[in-house]
């Protein structure tokens, strides 16, 4: 956004109420998204909203949530404030186009500088999987922006397989992204093929994934198993390689831990990638 939110508000807000307006939000396609809005500002959400979508044209919907990331496919539930009443948009990311919904389908926009971090690192002719794929955002980057020979992306939510679908024909990808709807632990063991790098971008427990993640990746292959941490503890991350590397009798080496991207005050999204003999 060009200038701060507050420039536009400091003339229909206290002093004290400009100091609650959330300086932190989301923007997926043309929706922001907000996802703390204190309730001592209820009152005038919607005038907030509305002075949004007057100063910045590109913006047609703002959300606020109502509930955080939940249920089995960890989604949030969210509440139109201001602007047109959909919850639908399309966004562009590093050459790709997706459409989604952003209350029904699991996505981070923040996310975008690792997915072309992670597309930088694939070398040509690698055959990659995508654990709980999501509307393919990490399969349509991929494919988009390396030399892959194919990639294979798994999800377990029909809303976000469905919108998957649909972009990789958007984008005309579909000869080179396989994807399959249901749960990993069924579909891994029908497909029965090892990949050159596996990634885990699971918002939540792939730790208890990663048994998976060493039985079908090669031997040489790069597996990428992300984590949310607070700054002080990232070494846990590393600490649930290693164990599940040593359960499974399996020879590793990390190669790099980072952050990528922040989750909430201190708490961000960690990634370890690590080489698998």
């Amino acid at each position: 956004m060009k200038k701060n939110l507050k420039f536009y508000l400091k003339d229909k807000l206290s002093k004290k109420e400009l100091q609650l307006v959330p300086t932190s939000f989301d923007i997926v396609g043309d929706i922001v998204i907000f996802s703390e809005f204190p309730k001592k500002l209820k009152k005038k959400e919607k005038m907030i909203g509305q002075t949004i979508l007057k100063n910045y044209p590109h913006v047609k919907t703002i959300l606020k949530k109502t509930r955080k990331y939940s249920g089995r496919f960890r989604t949030p539930k969210l509440k139109v404030i201001a602007g047109e009443k959909r919850k639908e948009t399309t966004c562009r990311e590093n050459g790709v186009l997706m459409k989604l919904d952003v209350e029904k389908v699991y996505f981070s926009a923040r996310m975008s500088s690792e997915r072309k971090r992670i597309a930088e690192l694939i070398k040509p002719n690698e055959s990659v999987l995508v654990m709980f794929s999501g509307c393919s955002p990490y399969p349509l980057v991929i494919s988009k922006n390396s030399k892959c020979r194919e990639v294979y992306g798994i999800e377990i939510n029909p809303v976000a397989h469905k919108y998957a679908l649909d972009n990789i024909k958007k984008n005309k990808l579909d000869n080179k992204i396989k994807l399959f709807l249901g749960d990993v632990k069924r579909i891994l063991p029908r497909i029965n093929k090892k990949f050159d790098r596996v990634l885990m971008p699971l918002p939540k427990g792939g730790e208890n994934f990663l048994y998976l993640a060493l039985r079908y990746i090669k031997n040489r292959g790069v597996v990428h198993f992300y984590d949310f941490l607070h700054e002080d503890e990232f070494y846990k991350a590393e600490e649930k390689v290693k164990a599940a590397c040593n359960r499974f009798k399996k020879k590793f080496k990390i190669l790099k831990t980072s952050k990528c991207g922040q989750y909430s005050p201190r708490f961000y999204r960690v990634c370890v990638d690590f080489l698998v003999d």
